[in-house]
């Protein structure tokens, strides 16, 4: 999808009436024709819209989806798609969500970093955007089947509507000083699970994900979403992709993604 936008669009209509549908509660029907994003940078704009009617902006990070042919051929994208974190939905692990609080929840099986310093909006690379890693960990994130026909709804408002997420829940850091620090480990053969109630319902490999995590971080500071945000910052959450589809959640449990020899993460609905 070109990254260009109309001139003289304004996003703030967009994204007002994201806010006001989710609010309401139940599926997302598709925006009216005359405020939708037509294309990836009209999206983007949208959500960095989205994220200040939400007092998000700066975000505490991002999520990248669809980085992995599982995921892109589940949700019918041919690429990837980034959407911004809230502060307020990111959790340690052990945390206990309300089930109730989520629309048709979902959890995904991911990996993440949090940055040591900037990533500035433009060409990137997987070396540079390493090199501004600081802790790489397992995540879980939690999503929402929030739209009553996504191939209606479309891809630029579901990359302004942040691609799903709801909340994250975030694993313990391997940054300097742990034992195993992540820059020593074969990260592409990391093999993850996804499990409920101990009984592990998916797996993937960290190479599903575009190759190598990396090269998803390196997409995200080139991408639109980047550039509508001023680039990534220091101190920011970026969850890499999940090595699995999303795991839709029917009642409440516990949630556990294993990574090892990263530490675990879990959260318990209830």
């Amino acid at each position: 999808m070109a990254m260009t936008g109309r001139p003289g669009f304004d996003p703030v209509p967009a994204a007002e009436a994201l806010r006001a549908a989710r609010a309401a509660g139940g599926g997302l029907a598709p925006l009216p024709a005359f405020l939708a994003p037509r294309d990836e940078a009209e999206g983007a704009a949208v959500q960095r819209a989205l994220a200040r009617t939400l007092a998000a902006d700066p975000p505490a990070g991002f999520k990248i989806g669809a980085t992995g042919k599982r995921m892109q051929d589940y949700l019918g994208l041919t690429g990837p798609a980034a959407g911004f974190m809230p502060a307020a939905g990111l959790r340690a692990s052990g945390a206990v969500l309300c089930f109730a609080d989520f629309h048709r929840p979902g959890v995904e099986c991911e990996v993440a970093v949090r940055l040591a310093s900037d990533l500035p909006p433009g060409p990137c690379d997987a070396a540079t955007a390493a090199a501004a890693v600081g802790d790489f960990f397992a995540a879980i994130e939690v999503v929402e089947n929030r739209y009553s026909d996504l191939a209606a709804f479309g891809t630029p408002s579901l990359i302004a509507d942040q691609v799903f997420h709801a909340a994250a829940v975030l694993g313990a850091p391997t940054g300097p000083g742990w034992a195993g620090d992540w820059r020593s480990l074969d990260i592409p053969a990391l093999a993850g699970s996804l499990s409920v109630n101990g009984a592990e319902r998916d797996r993937g490999v960290a190479a599903d994900l575009l190759g190598h995590p990396m090269n998803g971080l390196a997409w995200l500071a080139g991408s639109s979403v980047a550039a509508a945000f001023g680039g990534l910052k220091a101190g920011q959450v970026v969850l890499l992709g999940s090595v699995t589809p999303p795991l839709w959640l029917e009642a409440p449990g516990e949630i556990t993604v294993s990574f090892p020899p990263l530490p675990p993460v879990r959260c318990t609905f209830v």
